[in-house]
């Protein structure tokens, strides 16, 4: 196989019908890596409007257990994107989210937004730093892909296009992104737990790394100091040159899911979808609390 027969593999696809298939070979074979960056990018966004930032302030999950609800987070997007909407695995990571967001007091734009971010990060990450953009039929399958999603979390007035997730995204960001304390400690937690990823030595280094890829909107919510522009330019160019070194590369022969990422630390030992996340307990004010541990049945998952 050549380096772009996979791409034309995902051109004879509908992104209408077929937006599954062409979402799990982009994410999962073309561009894993990248993937889960812009991800993880797209998350730390949503910590930058209030409403969101304060609210997982508030709960301690992403600054007290951050690790964790890294793990969960990406867990249990993963199941879908590996298991199909159709599939019981996928159902039971589906119905938690659920169970989890229905515990709080959460708008529809704001659950909106976020499912904006999932769409248009990944496009503008692989803009910059991918050894290809994403085509425009990719971007289509991708927007196909969390439309249905988003329809399975119960959000409203979702946008129907790529086109619409961005002028969507842009407004809402335009309009809500401000400074509020908890958002802040929660983007210090995520930035500590990225640098814990590489030695204490390398810690500094990952956090201004990470501070070099976020514009100024972002920088500015946060009342993070600016970049050094030499420290910006080298950490982007950086990765612009690991696209053109994964350009020549061979193409993926088998497809890497997040379970499988380095930064999943949680679970060596296996994991059961329908335990992942958080377990309010009714009557507490939606306080959540960690679930006992049940042995591992019919969603039991290969370690990580």
């Amino acid at each position: 196989m050549q380096r772009y027969d996979r791409l034309r593999d995902i051109l004879r696809l509908d992104p209408d019908k077929d937006f599954l298939a062409i979402y799990r070979l982009t994410a999962t074979y073309e561009f894993p890596w990248d993937f889960a960056r812009a991800l993880e990018l797209a998350l730390f966004r949503t910590y930058a409007v209030p409403s969101i930032g304060g609210l997982l302030a508030e709960t301690a999950e992403f600054t007290d257990r951050t690790q964790k609800r890294y793990d969960d987070t990406a867990l249990l997007l993963d199941a879908v994107v590996e298991h199909g909407f159709a599939s019981d695995t996928a159902r039971t990571a589906i119905r938690r989210v659920n169970q989890m967001h229905r515990s709080y007091a959460i708008s529809n734009e704001d659950m909106r937004y976020v499912l904006c971010t999932f769409v248009v990060i990944p496009a503008r990450w692989l803009d910059a730093y991918g050894w290809r953009a994403l085509t425009h039929h990719e971007r289509r399958a991708c927007a196909n892909y969390y439309a249905t999603l988003g329809r399975h979390l119960g959000i409203t007035d979702i946008p129907g296009s790529y086109e619409e997730f961005e002028a969507t995204l842009d407004a809402y960001e335009e309009a809500h992104f401000g400074w509020d304390e908890g958002g802040r400690r929660v983007a210090d937690a995520t930035l500590d737990l990225m640098a814990s990823w590489y030695p204490v030595p390398l810690a500094p280094a990952v956090r201004g790394a990470s501070k070099a890829l976020l514009d100024e909107s972002l920088l500015g919510a946060f009342r993070f100091g600016a970049p050094r522009p030499r420290v910006q330019r080298l950490v982007r160019g950086a990765l612009r040159l690991r696209g053109r070194a994964v350009r020549l590369l061979p193409p993926r022969k088998a497809p890497h899911y997040a379970r499988q990422n380095p930064e999943i630390k949680g679970y060596r030992g296996g994991y059961d979808v329908g335990e992942l996340g958080t377990f309010p307990v009714p009557g507490a004010g939606g306080c959540p609390v960690p679930h006992p541990r049940r042995p591992a049945g019919a969603d039991a998952q290969p370690p990580a």
